[in-house]
């Protein structure tokens, strides 16, 4: 039997997965590493935890490994994506990483619409400057701090840099060059024109790589600290989101994920880079080869479920909490809730809108409350969906991972609102499975990335949506859509008495 294993650096904690041939885990450790909070709004870690950790990680997997150490024949990975590695001409770190999850750059993302033209930034990297992603952090240290800007050589991105330091090879992929607001996503390049409209010198951009190609092998080093063998090869790998979708099967045209953690993630296949969503959706190349996603996201998906269990049920289990919605019908007996309780981000990039629950009267119950939240969780979900299929995209099967796919009321209830059929896969690892996948695509054992997912990926069950929930939704998410515009200029004016 043949191995690879599968590396997904997050942002708490490091994942490793050893899988076999036929897909099964063998084995699974994590790592956990802090986060680094100076002020309110920053997020940075340093890259020698990732390091060390993974490294600690790998060292208690060969442990648990019987076998012979050669038949572990790759290794690849998934990381989070946009956060900022500073390197020097040595390749030394040079200052702690700017996470994804850090918003103190909205002053260079105006910049950047300033300079650039928020219609020539769409045209080039098909996504709008937010904080999260990497340019804006990069202008932030070069007007905060110049002088580790003047030492800076390259950069890089989580995964990279890990990758890096155990092979000694410096690249970064296709699909997390497309979070950083510098790759010409039509062209597959680094846009020498935003480089040189911002005063960027293109030397500080890496290698570009695809995610299924191989960097090389473990360095020897490496191989005798964790038990590894080092003819193990490595491969280049690709963005959290990118890796989800292949260990979810999102490779072809009609599929979708759907992905409820503390946010929701809508993400969905596509095969040219020529659709226009007019910055509405994010656009970025997949890790599969030649291939594109465009992603939509609700900042509090499972987090609304989470924060309402806190205040309202706190003692009870989300089992049991779950368990009651089956006795309400659709439409919550008119109550609807909007998810916003962390701002939103599709379509709405708004910081300042905040939740409501609409149409409350004293016959309400706990269990009315419940249905209401997943449903205003699954409306903003489709919010996303909406604007794929306005696109002219067909949208049939939507694959559900996460908190959302382990309810089968919910489940089905997203068959209905997304008037799809809903598949719930039998093992879910997501971007630690993509991440073996193309470990195993990159050791030759399959053909392509789908012959891989049919033999790793099983389905468990499927949903299909009931025609007359499908228009009863259909009403009931007109009104939905209608509550973000008539509370958005009370949630603004609410801006100043908030804690």
């Amino acid at each position: 039997m043949k191995y690879v294993i599968g590396v997904d650096l997050g942002t708490s904690a490091v994942k490793l997965l050893l899988v076999n041939q036929l897909g099964e885990v063998v084995k699974e450790v994590s790592k956990s590493y802090p986060l680094i909070q100076k002020k309110a709004g920053y997020s940075e870690q340093d890259p020698n935890e990732w390091v060390t950790q993974t490294l600690a990680g790998l060292t208690e997997l060969l442990q648990h490994f019987q076998g012979d150490k050669a038949a572990i024949q790759g290794m690849s990975f998934s990381g989070q994506m946009h956060g900022l590695v500073l390197m020097d001409n040595n390749n030394q770190i040079i200052r702690p990483a700017i996470l994804w999850n850090d918003t103190r750059t909205t002053d260079q993302c105006k910049q950047i619409y300033n300079i650039v033209g928020e219609k020539r930034l769409l045209e080039i990297t098909k996504n709008p400057a937010l904080e999260g992603f990497t340019l804006p952090k990069l202008l932030w240290v070069k007007a905060n701090e110049p002088g580790n800007y003047q030492k800076a050589a390259k950069f890089v991105l989580p995964k990279d840099y890990l990758r890096y330091r155990l092979t000694g090879q410096l690249h970064m992929d296709y699909s997390d060059a497309a979070g950083t607001l510098l790759l010409d996503i039509n062209k597959h390049q680094w846009s020498t024109e935003i480089c040189e409209l911002l005063d960027i010198s293109t030397s500080i951009c890496p290698p570009l790589i695809g995610s299924h190609e191989s960097v090389g092998k473990i360095n020897a080093e490496i191989a005798a600290d964790t038990g590894l063998s080092p003819a193990t090869r490595v491969f280049a790998g690709g963005a959290d989101n990118a890796c989800g979708a292949i260990g979810s099967g999102i490779l072809e045209d009609g599929k979708t994920l759907c992905s409820i953690g503390t946010s929701g993630v809508v993400l969905s296949y596509e095969s040219t880079n020529d659709k226009d969503f007019h910055g509405e959706v994010h656009y970025c190349n997949h890790a599969v080869p030649d291939a594109y996603y465009t992603m939509g996201v609700t900042l509090a998906a499972g987090h609304s479920l989470s924060w309402f269990k806190e205040v309202v049920a706190k003692e009870d289990s989300y089992e049991n909490l779950l368990n009651e919605i089956s006795a309400v019908p659709p439409g919550s007996n008119g109550l609807l809730f909007t998810p916003y309780i962390s701002g939103e981000r599709t379509p709405h990039a708004d910081a300042n809108i905040r939740g409501s629950f609409i149409g409350m009267d004293s016959s309400h119950e706990r269990r009315d409350f419940v249905r209401a939240v997943l449903e205003g969780i699954t409306f903003s979900l489709h919010e996303s969906i909406s604007i794929f299929r306005k696109s002219g995209k067909q949208i049939d099967t939507v694959i559900s991972t996460g908190g959302g796919a382990k309810n089968s009321e919910w489940l089905q209830m997203q068959a209905d609102i997304f008037n799809a059929r809903i598949i719930k896969l039998s093992s879910e690892q997501g971007p630690g499975m993509g991440a073996a996948m193309l470990a195993a695509f990159g050791c030759d054992w399959f053909d392509s990335l789908q012959a891989c997912a049919d033999t790793f990926l099983q389905v468990e069950h499927e949903f299909y949506p009931d025609s007359d929930k499908v228009k009863m939704y259909q009403q009931l998410f007109l009104l939905y859509k209608n509550i973000y515009y008539q509370t958005k200029e009370l949630n603004e004016a609410l801006v100043d008495y908030r804690k």
